[in-house]
């Protein structure tokens, strides 16, 4: 999308049409955002990036735990699993090189972001907090680090919308990725450090492109997965939330109530990425009263959150459930 992405976002608002896009690429979501987001409000469409795997079930998770609660949630962290096959999981270069020139580009992103001028989200409640690089999870038994994806930076464009506009409480986030064991921890480790390295040089990244299965350690090739790996993978997203219960102020006590969900679903990347993209489309047309008032630039949690996307998904095969339920 950071090559490639734009023309069509600038020829669909130009024609008044509305978009819809799978990107998991901050930079690329939030510059459309910066260049889109007037003309396509004055036109009247939708322009709404990251409706795949990045990062639908991260943003729609967040609204569907915060409806399940009773009471006012105010923090959530979200742990995604994802469970191969005996023919292991594979991923195409394309995602691999998002990452690559993603990385190599941080400094721009941040001067995007202040172009834009980002009004800050308040902390409602218990401020949440970060975990470390690598941590132990207890619920999981095994080790997880931060989701370096772009789930964190969609859900807190959707939770400022949402506060903003509609004055809706503000959901504090934090995504996380299941690692393994001691074994996976180490490799993984040397693996990202040799990755940042590279990174920084532009003979670093010709190699690292040239290359993603060495690097990956087969992780990333440029044919993509076989059809018995798809059909062997699938993904697991569960969500713990904190808030408090209905009566008691945030703003004076700690959180007293929990909750669990999950999301889950087939293969991220080539089965529940067009699943989730083709629904918001639907949803897009079928619930267009639903919809916010004005046309614009949106992140699906922002644009989707009063209409029947979760209802569309959980008949597709992209599940929400409740995994416990609100406990003082």
């Amino acid at each position: 999308y950071r090559f490639l992405g734009e023309p069509v976002v600038q020829a669909c608002v130009e024609n008044g049409a509305s978009c819809i896009d799978i990107s998991g690429e901050p930079q690329f979501l939030e510059g459309m955002y910066l260049k889109y987001n007037q003309k396509a409000a004055e036109k009247g469409v939708y322009v709404i990036g990251s409706c795949g795997f990045d990062s639908i079930p991260a943003d729609m998770g967040v609204l569907y735990t915060r409806d399940k609660l009773k009471g006012t949630l105010t923090a959530i962290e979200s742990f995604l699993k994802v469970n191969s096959g005996p023919e292991g999981v594979c991923v195409h270069d394309g995602t691999w090189k998002s990452a690559v020139y993603g990385l190599a580009d941080e400094n721009n992103l941040r001067k995007l972001r202040k172009k834009i001028g980002y009004a800050p989200v308040p902390v409602v409640g218990a401020k949440l907090k970060r975990r470390g690089f690598v941590f132990y999870s207890q619920e999981f038994k095994e080790y997880c680090i931060p989701f370096m994806g772009s789930d964190a930076s969609v859900v807190k464009r959707s939770q400022r919308y949402l506060h903003t506009e509609l004055q809706e409480t503000p959901v504090q986030y934090g995504a996380y990725v299941n690692i393994g064991g001691l074994g996976s921890v180490i490799k993984l480790m040397f693996a990202g450090i040799l990755f940042l390295l590279l990174v920084k040089f532009s003979f670093g990244r010709k190699l690292l492109t040239k290359y993603p299965e060495f690097f990956s350690a087969g992780r990333f090739t440029k044919k993509g997965p076989t059809q018995k790996q798809m059909d062997g993978t699938s993904f697991t997203m569960t969500f713990f939330g904190e808030g408090y219960s209905e009566g008691q102020d945030p703003h004076n006590s700690k959180p007293n109530v929990k909750i669990c969900t999950e999301v889950k679903g087939p293969e991220p990347g080539y089965v529940a990425a067009p699943i989730a993209m083709v629904q918001a489309g639907v949803s897009l047309l079928e619930d267009a009263a639903c919809l916010p008032k004005q046309g614009g630039v949106y992140s699906p949690g922002a644009a989707f959150s009063k209409t029947k996307l979760i209802d569309r998904l959980n008949k597709c095969g992209i599940e929400f459930s409740v995994i416990s339920k609100p406990e003082l």
